[in-house]
């Protein structure tokens, strides 16, 4: 899987006043995660250089907005429109919130840098736990395929469970992956390095954690579908949580795109199958590290490309080939994409190996890794007795939000599934899951009660 988007967030500074916006202040002043008098978690993390993003633990979320009277107005989800929460901040030093009404107080959690390697390659990890002395549960995040920093202020943007978590009992060790942000090394997509990371990671985790690691696992998600269970193979864990992950191969994981997406727009078979024969050319081309395959490319632009359907076939990765109109602007991307990406890389294996309990998290709606093969191929496993649950929000697409379709077809997201982050610390915490989670459909291993 891939991203093609690039985040360059810049943080608005907030000035040591209450609730006054400035520039040149701390720029993490009012950034964590905080306890409202009602129980309530709630995430305040930078958006962009304009706005900050709240997210509750029961999936809600919503985009800050600054006002001039220093209160900072929400908008429902990722869209524009308002959902009438306001929000405003004490002074940094004394950490508190008013959101929506209630008041709350911003939660210390105990942080620990720290590098370790791996394969010689100095890597850089933190640690954050709950403050305390007991033992607790402890996630390592994996990474998708982003190439973003996980360590940055910036990094909240997308790696809010280091603050989630710990606030909710379960400590967690992300690290910036090789080639990004603080850690030395190339940027890779090649699985079985990867997995000697998360490895090294995982490691590391234990050492810094001491007496207080209860269980420990693995938590990732999208590509890390792919990396968890390897990794798994090669340690010790209690766990895996994969989260709108895959059990197919690259290639297949496109051609699943392309098929739901055409589908979904009313398409019927004999054009499906035409704008599956345009995709496997665009892959071919993507496969070769823009090598070559760009004759039958060109053949299925000539018969195709003025086909009312054609500019509807998208794909994981097939629309960003399709996009390019010649091959030297194909040929001249392989620099930048020169990440070993293991294609045809069969995760079936490393699954059938894992005895660990791992729980996969899935979308009905995810457009970049598809579930339907996967969710069957993880129920297949649960049929030969590996200790797998299988839990699937129906209407979640990819990064298990929910979203409305605009007039022109485009999602626009909401929020995150009901009981979401619940599940994965439930999980963590217990290696089950008990009770229901929003509308997930929870197939659990034989002999253990569906929620």
């Amino acid at each position: 899987m891939y991203c093609f988007v690039r985040y360059g967030l810049t943080l608005c500074a907030l000035a040591a006043v209450p609730s006054i916006v400035c520039a040149g202040a701390t720029p993490d002043c009012h950034l964590g995660i905080y306890r409202l008098a009602d129980g309530a978690l709630v995430d305040i993390a930078p958006e962009d250089e304009d706005t900050l993003r709240w997210r509750r633990f029961d999936g809600a979320t919503g985009r800050l907005h600054p006002g001039a009277d220093g209160i900072w107005k929400s908008t429902h989800g990722w869209t524009d429109r308002a959902d009438g929460i306001a929000v405003s901040f004490s002074a940094c030093g004394a950490g508190q919130i008013s959101f929506g009404g209630v008041t709350g107080q911003r939660m210390a959690l105990d942080v620990h840098e720290a590098t370790f390697k791996s394969h010689a390659t100095l890597l850089a990890g933190r640690l954050v736990m709950p403050q305390g002395r007991e033992r607790v549960p402890i996630v390592v995040l994996l990474h998708g395929s982003e190439q973003a920093s996980a360590l940055s202020d910036y990094s909240l943007h997308t790696y809010f469970l280091q603050h989630m978590l710990p606030a909710a009992g379960v400590g967690v060790f992300l690290y910036d992956k090789r080639g990004t942000g603080k850690s030395a090394g190339h940027y890779t997509q090649e699985y079985s390095l990867l997995a000697d990371d998360a490895v090294a990671a995982l490691r590391k985790a234990r050492q810094l954690a001491g007496p207080r690691v209860g269980r420990i696992g693995y938590q990732g998600g999208s590509q890390a579908g792919w990396v968890a269970p390897l990794a798994a193979n090669r340690s010790s864990v209690d766990f895996v949580i994969v989260s709108f992950g895959l059990a197919v191969n690259v290639i297949e994981e496109d051609q699943e795109g392309v098929e739901l997406q055409m589908r979904e727009k009313g398409y019927p078979p004999e054009v499906i199958a035409k704008a599956l024969e345009v995709a496997s050319a665009a892959e071919a081309v993507f496969e070769s590290d823009f090598k070559s395959g760009f004759g039958k490319l060109d053949e299925m632009r000539a018969k195709y490309g003025s086909a009312p359907w054609y500019k509807d076939v998208h794909g994981d990765y097939a629309f960003f080939v399709l996009q390019q109109d010649s091959e030297a602007s194909l040929r001249a991307l392989a620099p930048q994409f020169d990440w070993h990406i293991s294609f045809h890389y069969d995760p079936m294996p490393a699954l059938r190996a894992d005895k660990v309990p791992q729980l996969w998290i899935l979308g009905g709606e995810d457009y970049e890794a598809p579930s339907a093969e996967t969710s069957r191929r993880i129920k297949s496993l649960m049929a030969d007795g590996l200790p797998f649950t299988l839990a699937y929000y129906p209407a979640a697409e990819h990064g298990m939000t929910l979203f409305e379709t605009a007039a022109d077809g485009s999602r626009i997201s909401t929020r995150y599934a009901s009981g979401y982050f619940r599940m994965i610390r439930d999980f963590a915490r217990d290696g089950k899951l008990e009770g229901s989670y929003g509308d997930a459909e929870v197939t659990t291993p034989a002999g253990q009660n569906s929620p």
